[in-house]
């Protein structure tokens, strides 16, 4: 690292790390680097470590004197991020660090997502493995891969490894909430075969673009309202072909599955003579998106352009029509709220990627529920759309929920030392997103779990940032609560 813009915040080794992993490529998928990063710091602190298959990391640590009788904490966090950026940002996920700067008390990358999560997750545990001075049990150290895409990790796990009965995950996203379940999912993908023509008429090429929209994370954030584009895209397309006969070339939107989608893009042909019409359509729908989403996304906005280079093969109109059907009927959005706790989405869908290939036409949602039969009912509800359109749908990992523990001892403990050190009770919540959590309840059996952290805002999106402050106050938090366990 050629210099540093955190050397001067603290908790010192828990930014130092932060930043040496901002400078290491680790979108999911893309997490052999950081993996062997942490294998290193494992051997260059003398530590046991494991690394597995899914390029998993555990490391180990003693506990400390004075508690060798206490139980076996697992800390745990994932290594992967979600790689969003600007329209415009030139950035290499692949190879490129992130460009960290801060502003006020605040840490932000320049163009593209932080990464914080779930990176403060593993800074925190290597400062904890790396320190000298904290008391602490036994700890064992998780650092799970693929999070964002399914938790492939997680499910790749082999629980033999961990001894553990409490687990301390730290992806949750705000100070003085603790997390004691979560929601369970399932990514459902619809293949639609495209039977494709040549394009052998005089019609106009035109593109429609959805831009401006904030976007955010398709579980924390869905309950925001925040507009989809692929869904604004299907609401626009199907108004316009009941008025003018058109044949799409392609339909893209969306870049992650988990992330309500903020840019679509379709290109259409239409006869000369009803290009005037199309342009008056987008202006119409400029209108009503503005209108619907003011309160959300402002910024929100059609774009008409004519190409000038030639298409030269377009969807037949059968597959046009049930293009535009899928994309208009498929469900998105909040589908049932908990009447158990207040304010907390039961169940929710979110049509995340849409991706035109040459054989079909894909579309990737996140379906999540703390209810396993409200999931199902939403795939069933996908899968009657797919079978009706000739689309075929598989779902891929499929992950449980985490039910709340009525009797837990780490509750307990956090709860004490929080109102210890701020005089108040913390905030015992739920979170309508996938922690994997679930995944470990099915594994480990019966463990005891908490989900903090630190305040992050607008995860998955390039405005990602994570405040300084709160960084050093759940740090000294987990500092006290590791100390507590006896």
């Amino acid at each position: 690292m050629n210099s540093s813009v955190l050397e001067n915040l603290k908790p010192y080794d828990v930014f130092k790390y932060f930043e040496e992993m901002s400078q290491i490529p680790r979108g999911s998928g893309n997490e052999k680097a950081i993996s062997d990063y942490l294998v290193k710091f494992a051997k260059d602190n003398n530590l046991e470590v494991i690394q597995d298959s899914a390029l998993n990391v555990i490391i180990k640590k003693p506990a400390t004197a004075g508690y060798e009788n206490a139980p076996t904490v697992i800390l745990q966090g994932h290594m992967d991020m979600v790689n969003e950026k600007n329209v415009g940002t030139e950035h290499d996920f692949d190879k490129d660090p992130l460009k960290l700067r801060i502003v006020d008390d605040m840490i932000y990358a320049t163009g593209t997502t932080l990464g914080a999560d779930n990176g403060i997750a593993v800074a925190y545990a290597l400062a904890a493995l790396a320190s000298k001075e904290l008391s602490h049990p036994a700890l064992e150290v998780l650092v799970t891969t693929e999070e964002e895409t399914g938790m492939g990790g997680a499910l790749a796990l082999d629980p033999s490894s961990l001894k553990g009965k409490m687990l301390i995950n730290i992806d949750s996203e705000e100070e003085g909430t603790l997390l004691v379940s979560c929601a369970g999912g399932v990514r459902v993908k619809i293949q639609l075969p495209i039977q494709w023509e040549e394009n052998t008429s005089n019609k106009v090429s035109c593109a429609i673009r959805v831009r401006g929209l904030k976007g955010g994370h398709s579980g924390m954030e869905i309950n925001k309202e925040r507009g989809n584009a692929n869904k604004i895209m299907g609401r626009f397309l199907s108004n316009l072909s009941s008025m003018v006969e058109l044949q799409l070339a392609s339909l893209n939107g969306g870049a992650k599955m988990n992330a309500i989608p903020r840019e679509m893009d379709a290109v259409l042909l239409v006869d000369a003579d009803k290009v005037d019409l199309v342009k008056e359509r987008v202006e119409v729908w400029n209108s009503i998106v503005k209108n619907e989403l003011a309160a959300t996304d402002a910024e929100v906005r059609f774009e008409f352009e004519a190409l000038t280079a030639k298409v030269e093969k377009v969807f037949s109109k059968e597959t046009t029509e049930k293009a535009i059907t899928i994309l208009y009927l498929i469900p998105n959005g909040i589908r049932s709220m908990s009447m158990n706790i207040e304010g907390l989405v039961e169940s929710s869908t979110n049509i995340g990627v849409v991706t035109t290939t040459d054989g079909h036409l894909q579309f990737d949602s996140a379906v999540r529920s703390s209810v396993k039969t409200l999931k199902a009912e939403i795939v069933g509800q996908m899968r009657t759309l797919a079978g009706v359109m000739g689309a075929e749908l598989t779902t891929e990992s499929d992950y449980p929920e985490w039910q709340y523990k009525a009797d837990s001892q780490l509750r307990e403990v956090f709860q004490k030392v929080y109102k210890d050190i701020n005089g108040v009770e913390p905030h015992i919540s739920a979170i309508h997103a996938g922690l994997e959590c679930g995944l470990f309840t099915e594994k480990f059996g019966d463990v005891d779990m908490i989900s903090f952290g630190p305040n992050l805002y607008d995860v998955h999106t390039p405005e990602e940032h994570m405040s300084i402050s709160s960084v050093e106050r759940m740090w000294d938090y987990l500092v006290a609560v590791l100390k507590e366990i006896k």
